[in-house]
């Protein structure tokens, strides 16, 4: 009897998996039923269970670890080993930890791949470093390395991207750091799905997270993104992690940031700046120099914040310009909010008397920077009214406080630190909340506080 039916012969099972959180679903949905994100279900083919996957784990859980109390753990400073660049330094909390893992993500071409190597570099002269590249051949490593005047390095290359022969090599070689480029290309013999799938790079990421813990091992993870500039894979490849740093910046540009994310060894939100130059990339020391326009004389719709970037002060310009729009005015902002920028127009409107409702109102972060921290408010305000006044503000102004509903001007954090920047730069002129007022003059910066958005614009009309 003829029978189309071969009970020997399975077909692969397809399930839906979730970008943002991992989770399965047997069918596709428009929103992930775990976390409900929208449009992150892809297919994937389903993983038979293994038995040997998780050995390791299982061995060390036939020796548990006994229950100690909180207060009689001996708890020390973990030791860090510094990369030579003093800005990657300054993001990673002081230098490489023992044990940790990193993952730095960034747009294709931004310099993940060339810092990482300088630092390799760097580390290689006291310690051993691997560098195990997916995505290109040793002898395009070397290219590069010649490029960027490192041809006698040390560095340890491994042209690879099956996770078992990559754990063997550690292993093997026991390097103190070891660079992964990247994380979507590296599988696992263990997974039937394609590398760079939801289950490969997770399984990886973990693997990998293991390896570096049981042998000590630093391991730095290059990560691809999104169209979106999110990092590519389940959102638990940032929970897995010890610290998290992105890329930013536009390719057109020389300067690039480095962010941190996340970082249980140091502060978060701690950026560092770098020039790209032929030789690499170059820690900037004075980063505030990039992020201020050169003006020959003042000029209308420019003021000066001074934001706080992790534990680094820095003064950025910000620049307004308001024009006559038509019947439907636009709200545009580069590097601050714009929801924000139209809640700062409606405050002025309310509390200052400064209409701006048939106007075009555009604000621009000067130098590429992203600014989140709401201390920016009476700077973009004040920038603003000198635009809209075709006033300029006076030479060596600066500003900062954030700004309530209500028209109060609130403080900003650390603002002693801020003044002290700004007067270590000549800045001679400052309004600052009232909060924010030093109890000791600081030489050379004349410091006015204001309590509402009303004294602060007339303030600034007076000057």
């Amino acid at each position: 009897m003829a029978c189309g039916y071969s009970p020997g012969v399975s077909k692969n099972k397809s399930i839906y998996t979730c970008t943002e959180c991992g989770g399965t679903s047997p069918k596709w949905l428009g929103k992930c039923p775990n976390c409900g994100a929208w449009n992150t279900l892809v297919e994937s083919v389903a993983e038979s269970p293994s038995r040997n996957r998780y050995q390791s784990s299982a061995k060390s859980l036939n020796a548990t670890q006994p229950v100690a109390t909180l207060s009689e753990i001996e708890a020390s400073d973990v030791d860090r080993q510094p990369t030579g660049i003093d800005e990657l330094d300054r993001v990673l909390g002081g230098g490489i930890v023992a044990g940790g893992v990193v993952l730095i993500g960034g747009d294709p071409g931004i310099g993940k791949s060339t810092l990482l190597l300088q630092a390799l570099d760097s580390l290689s002269r006291s310690m051993r470093a691997l560098y195990v590249t997916g995505e290109e051949s040793g002898a395009q490593v070397a290219l590069r390395s010649r490029r960027l005047g490192l041809g006698g390095s040390s560095v340890r290359v491994l042209a690879e991207i099956n996770l078992e022969k990559i754990v063997a090599t550690i292993d093997a070689e026991q390097p103190a750091v070891c660079v992964i480029d990247s994380i979507q290309t590296v599988y696992s013999e263990e997974l039937t799905s394609a590398p760079g799938s939801v289950a490969q790079v997770r399984e990886c990421a973990a693997q990998l997270t293991r390896t570096a813990k049981g042998s000590g091992t630093t391991i730095v993870l290059v990560g691809h993104v999104t169209k979106e500039g999110a990092l590519a894979g389940p959102r638990v490849l940032e929970h897995i992690v010890d610290t998290v740093l992105y890329f930013e910046g536009d390719t057109h540009s020389s300067f690039r940031l480095v962010r941190a994310i996340k970082n249980r060894f140091g502060a978060v939100n701690e950026i560092g700046v770098f020039a790209m130059t032929e030789k690499g990339l170059k820690g900037v020391a004075n980063p505030s120099a990039i992020f201020l326009s050169t003006h020959g004389d003042p000029v209308a719709g420019s003021c000066v914040l001074v934001t706080l970037e992790g534990t680094r002060p820095m003064l950025v310009e910000i620049q307004a310009l308001v024009d006559s729009g038509g019947p439907s005015p636009r709200r545009l902002s580069v590097g601050l909010e714009r929801d924000r920028l139209a809640m700062m127009l409606a405050v002025l409107h309310r509390h200052a008397g400064i209409a701006s409702f048939d106007q075009d109102v555009f604000v621009n972060a000067v130098g590429g920077v992203r600014i989140s921290e709401p201390a920016a408010d009476l700077a973009v305000m004040l920038a603003i009214q000198s635009s809209l006044r075709g006033k300029p503000l006076p030479r060596g102004f600066i500003a900062f406080g954030e700004v309530g509903l209500a028209g109060e001007v609130r403080p900003a954090p650390r603002g002693q630190e801020r003044l002290k920047e700004a007067a270590k730069l000549g800045f001679s002129v400052a309004v600052v909340p009232k909060a924010n007022a030093p109890k000791k003059s600081i030489e050379g910066l004349t410091i006015h506080v204001v309590e509402r958005i009303e004294q602060a614009i007339d303030l600034a009309r007076g000057l």
